[in-house]
Parts: C-alpha cells; sequence; structure tokens
C-alpha cells in the first residue's frame, strides 16, 4: 500500500514538473526527523544505565566491587545470545556490516541489523563493556534508510544516498555535530562526494541534530567544554609550535596503529577459543570484570583525588574520563593530588589508563560484543593528549601549555587515524567545542596521524575487519558506481556451450558459425564445468592436424569462476583480473548450475563507460 502511494505520489510530481532528485530531498528530510528521535530513544537508556550504576557505586562501593565480574557478564551473554538469534551476513561491528552492505549488497542492510545492534549495545554499553554508542547508532540509522529505500523501491544509486542520509543522521543526533556525520558518510561509508549525493545526506543530518536538540532542549556542547573554556584559555599555537603538534600527530598515529592491531589479535584469539560464539562474549566480560576488580583494589586511590570512582574509567563509553581531563578544575585537583606524590605518577596514571582503554575495548568487541569504536577512540585520543601535555609541561619545552588543548587535539587525531577520515575527526571536535581557534592543530595533527597510520599499516579499524574476509574497499567515487550496477545491467551474450567429450574440430566449427571464440564447458545435465578460452584455442592450433584428435576437456580451465546476475561490477573486475580472462560464465543464482549468458570485460567496460557519463 505504502509502495503504490509512493508511486503516485512520484508519477503526479513528475507530470508537474518535479524531478525525482527533488523527492530526494523530502525522503531525506524524513529520515533526519526520524533519526533525531531515534538516536535520542537509544541514547537516554544507556545513560539512565550508566548512572545507575555511578550512584550504586557511590552508595554501595563494596557491594559494586563484587559485581563487577557479574554484571558486564549477563550483558555480554544476551548479547551473545541475541547475535545468534539475529546473525548478519558478515560477522564485524556494526560499521563494517554497513560497509559490507554498501560493497557487496547495493546498500541491502536486514532490518534483523538494526535490532541487533540496538538491543545488543544497550546490553553491552549499559553493562559497563568497553564500547561506544555512536558505531551502532550509525549502523541504525544506515539500516533504516537502506529498508526505506526498499520500501519505496528506489534504484540502487537512491539507496545507497538513503542509506548515508541515515547513518549521518544518526551521529549527527548523538553528538549534536552534523558536519562529522555528513564527512563519516563520504569519507568512511560511501566515499562519494558527489553532489547528488552530498545534498540529501546534508538535509538529513542537519534535521537530525535539530529534532534532537529540540527534544532535549538544549543546545550544550557535549562534554561541556564550549567557548567559555578558550575565552579562559586561549590556545597559544604560533609557529613555535608547530614542532610539539607535529610530534604529538605522529605520536597519535602510533597508538592508533596499535589499538588496531589489539583489536585485531583479541579477535583472533577470541576466535580459537573452542567454546560456542554466544559463549565467547561472556568470557572477554569476564576477564574485563576482573580488570576492573584489579585496578579498583590497587590504582584506583592513586589514581583520584578526594573520593574514589565508582566504576572503573576504562567501563562504558569513557566520556567521564574526557569530562574530567577537559574540566580544568576537577583535572587540577587530581593533578594536584598526584603531583604532590612525585611529578611523574599522574604520568603514570595516564598511560595506564590509556593502555587499559586499548585492552578493556578489544576484551569487549573482541569477543563479539556489540558497540562502537567512536567513544573509545575519543577516549584514549585525550588520554594521550592529557599525557603528551604533561610531558611537554614536565621537560619545560612550553611550560605554560593547558594539557586539555593537547587533549582535544588528541580525540581528533586518534578518530581520524582510527577510521582514516582525517575531516570526520577534525569537524566532530571543532563542533563539539564550537571554537574555531582550535582548527588549525586540530587538521595538522588528524592529517599527521592519518598519514603516519597508513604508512604502518593500511587498513582503518574498520576496514581492517572487511580486509580479513578478502574484501577490497577501494576510495574512488568510480569504484562506487561500480558497486552501484550489477551484472544484470551488462548486455550478456549467449552462451556457445560444448561437452567435456567433444572434439576440438567441434570447436572449430562452432567458433565459425557463431563467431565467438570463448567457449562454455557444461555437463549431462548442462551444469557449468568451466571454459575454453581463444587464447588456449590458439595454442592447440599449432598442432592443427592432431584437431580432430583432441578433446575439449584437454584444454578446459576448470579454475574460470562464475558470476551472477546480482554481483556487482566490481566484484566481476576482480574475478577477470585474478583469472586473466575475456568471458565469464553467468549463472541465475548460486544455487543453480545452468549457464544463461556470457559477460565480457568489453561490454563491463562499456556499460562502465556509459553510467559514468550518466552520472
Amino acid at each position: 500500500m505504502a509502495t503504490r502511494l509512493w508511486n503516485l505520489v512520484l508519477g503526479t510530481a513528475t507530470r508537474l514538473g518535479f524531478s525525482r532528485e527533488w523527492w530526494m530531498l523530502v525522503v531525506a528530510a524524513g529520515v533526519g526527523l526520524l533519526m533525531g528521535v531515534a538516536g535520542y530513544l537509544f541514547i537516554k537508556p544507556i545513560q539512565m544505565l550508566e548512572h545507575q550504576a555511578e550512584v550504586f557505586g557511590m552508595e554501595s562501593p563494596s557491594m559494586l566491587l563484587w559485581l563487577l565480574p557479574v554484571i558486564p557478564v549477563i550483558g555480554a551473554v544476551l548479547t551473545g545470545v541475541l547475535a545468534w538469534l539475529l546473525p548478519s551476513e558478515f560477522h564485524g561491528h556494526g560499521v563494517s556490516n554497513v560497509i559490507f552492505g554498501v560493497t557487496r549488497r547495493q546498500s541491502r542492510l536486514r532490518l534483523r541489523l538494526l535490532a541487533r545492534q540496538w538491543i545488543g549495545s544497550t546490553l553491552t554499553i549499559g553493562s559497563g563493556g568497553s564500547a561506544g554508542p555512536e558505531g551502532p547508532i550509525v549502523t541504525i540509522g544506515a539500516a533504516i534508510g537502506s529498508n526505506l529505500a526498499r520500501l519505496l523501491r528506489l534504484d540502487a544509486k537512491s539507496g545507497t544516498t538513503l542509506l548515508g542520509c541515515g547513518a549521518a543522521a544518526g551521529l549527527a543526533s548523538v553528538f549534536n555535530a552534523p558536519i562529522a556525520g555528513i564527512f563519516f558518510v563520504l569519507e568512511v561509508l560511501l566515499r562519494d562526494f558527489s553532489l547528488r549525493t552530498f545534498t540529501p545526506i546534508v538535509v538529513a543530518s542537519v534535521l537530525a541534530a535539530a529534532t534532537t536538540q529540540t527534544i532535549i532542549g538544549s543546545n550544550e556542547p557535549l562534554f561541556g567544554v564550549g567557548p567559555s573554556f578558550f575565552a579562559d584559555n586561549p590556545i597559544p599555537f604560533t609557529i613555535g609550535m608547530t614542532p610539539a603538534f607535529v610530534v604529538f600527530g605522529i605520536v597519535c598515529g602510533l597508538v592508533a596503529v596499535s589499538f588496531i592491531r589489539t583489536m585485531q589479535w583479541s579477535e583472533r584469539c577470541f576466535a580459537k577459543i573452542p567454546v560456542p560464539g554466544i559463549i565467547r562474549p561472556g568470557i572477554g566480560a569476564l576477564l574485563l570484570g576482573l580488570l576492573g576488580v584489579g585496578y579498583m583494589l590497587t590504582v584506583a586511590p592513586w589514581a583520584t583525588a578526594g573520593d574514589a570512582d565508582p566504576v572503573p574509567p576504562f567501563f562504558g563509553n569513557g566520556y567521564m574520563v574526557i569530562f574530567r581531563l577537559l574540566e580544568t578544575e576537577s583535572y587540577s585537583d587530581a593533578a594536584d593530588s598526584m603531583l604532590a606524590n612525585g611529578p611523574w605518577i599522574l604520568i603514570g596514571i595516564l598511560l595506564l589508563w590509556a593502555i587499559l582503554k586499548i585492552v578493556s575495548t578489544s576484551l569487549t568487541l573482541g569477543s563479539g560484543g556489540a558497540g562502537g569504536l567512536f567513544a573509545p577512540a575519543l577516549v584514549v585520543g585525550a588520554i594521550v593528549g592529557s599525557l603528551f601535555g604533561l610531558l611537554v609541561v614536565q621537560t619545560g619545552w612550553f611550560p605554560n601549555v593547558n594539557p586539555a588543548h593537547f587533549a582535544l587535539v588528541g580525540m581528533a587525531a586518534m578518530v581520524a587515524a582510527t577510521t582514516h577520515a582525517p575531516m570526520t575527526g577534525v569537524m566532530l571536535v571543532y563542533e563539539i567545542t564550537q571554537t574555531y581557534s582550535l582548527i588549525v592543530p586540530l587538521m595538522l595533527c588528524a592529517v599527521l596521524s592519518v598519514i603516519v597510520g597508513r604508512l604502518l599499516y593500511r587498513e582503518s579499524v574498520y576496514t581492517a575487519e572487511l580486509a580479513a574476509a578478502g574484501i577490497r574497499v577501494g576510495s574512488t567515487s568510480d569504484l562506487t558506481l561500480l558497486r552501484q550496477l550489477t551484472v544484470r545491467d551488462v548486455p550478456l551474450m549467449p552462451p556457445v556451450t560444448v561437452r567435456p567429450n567433444d572434439s576440438g574440430q567441434r570447436l572449430l566449427e562452432l567458433s565459425e558459425r557463431f563467431a565467438v571464440s570463448d567457449f562454455v564447458v557444461v555437463d549431462e545435465k548442462d551444469n557449468y564445468l568451466g571454459m575454453v578460452t581463444g587464447a588456449d584455442l590458439q595454442a592447440a592450433l599449432v598442432f592443427r592436424e592432431a584437431i580432430p584428435l583432441l578433446q575439449v576437456h584437454e584444454i578446459e580451465r576448470t579454475d574460470l569462476p562464475s558470476v551472477v546476475l546480482d554481483d556487482t561490477l566490481d566484484v566481476a573486475l576482480d574475478r577477470f583480473s585474478e583469472h586473466d580472462a575475456a568471458s565469464l560464465a553467468v549463472l541465475s543464482h548460486p544455487g543453480d548450475g545452468r549457464v544463461i549468458g556470457v559477460l565480457t570485460r568489453t561490454r563491463l567496460m562499456r556499460e562502465y563507460q556509459h553510467a559514468l557519463a550518466e552520472s
């Protein structure tokens, strides 16, 4: 019913002179409004659970200490059961699933992914798992956009755009950062900066942020760090500060690579544990809980000023750590307390916090927990920034510098280096702080950290999972277009089939009759076996007198793969390149072995050039 109504409205609008692009803006606006509400409904329960844990920890600290190894396990086991009940096509974190959908499924995401991410992330983060809510809300928004496009029967290009609208709107909603949401989608998910894609995403992102802020009734920046902080603590960025920020950008790149490598190592280790998949998140949560108990008994008394923290700082999303590092009075009190015991105590505590946050995130997500990597990257970046700032002050390089400035720059650099999206990191922190004076060191460190990260390891925290599964992610809009076209869009040649026992003479006769050089080899049931290529036939013609005695199976290539109608053209092009073939057999679907046509490299490139000219 909804599809019929949409087609009626769309047809009427077309007759009135309105193009399809205008209606995409209307749909994008609807996605933005919807995600503004969804973002609030998703974040609020997580915040309530974390607040209840803090209150309970302050009222009954001894009881909470006993519950630290228990509560995360309960949440993790429930998350594992949920993942078993709602399996996904690609075994990766939320954003990696979205990238997989864009690159291999024509931006089609199942609705079950929404439920899995929403409920699973709430269980994981709310029970203390070290993860963030931003990655899940991006996945939730992408799933909503994808399924809305399917409901309205939009084409692949429009479906990809709506997926991007939902993802950008989700990130903009939870961070109140519409520009960062836009750049994240364009840099990480779609890798497409065309105007046709950019405009609807802007509309959705802006409306989502405005909707969420209207519901909240406030426009306060995240973490409470706004223009007033920088008015009282201006950033002393001059040409003389450039070497310090250059070194800091390099450090952030090194830490980001360590973060990604640790995550991969953790995933491999948990995958080797001989237990059912639904149990692994519980094992990771148990290790996290024991790590938390050890921290509270040994390190916590040294790491606080006055009362001890109710929960370990590396539990949950970790935003309270960022607040402590950026809030001037609280940070000064803690620093003075620890510096009284020695100038390097605070530095050691910060170093330990950074290591524990990386380890705890790897335990949570590497074992199969649900959640995102945005928040952990922000927390690690803030800690590393404060640590670097303190070192700069202690060594006398710049004694009057405020470590909070380096903390903010570190947040941008760490997000940029882990996601390989420098503009996303820059704009995210810029919108959070709402100050322009930070933009120069932000850009410098973000770009340097990405360069260093890519030099040491070419994959981002998201594409590393895809690369491990053998999926290559490109970086240009041309490749994006190849992913929007399928084999079905290319005119196929009719197959000329032969049997394995046919003679070489028959190949010559068929070649002359049909003017083809490649033949499809099938069995008695017409199922695909392989191909005889023109190059193989030409090689056999060197001994032309032996052609009547030659049989097809002697020159048949059984290593040539087939493609199906729904394979995207980038997949087909990869198979052409890997096997140095000019033609590939086409099947209707993976379970059917019957050949319905032949795809040639020439026709594929011709269709691609035609689509490129139209776009």
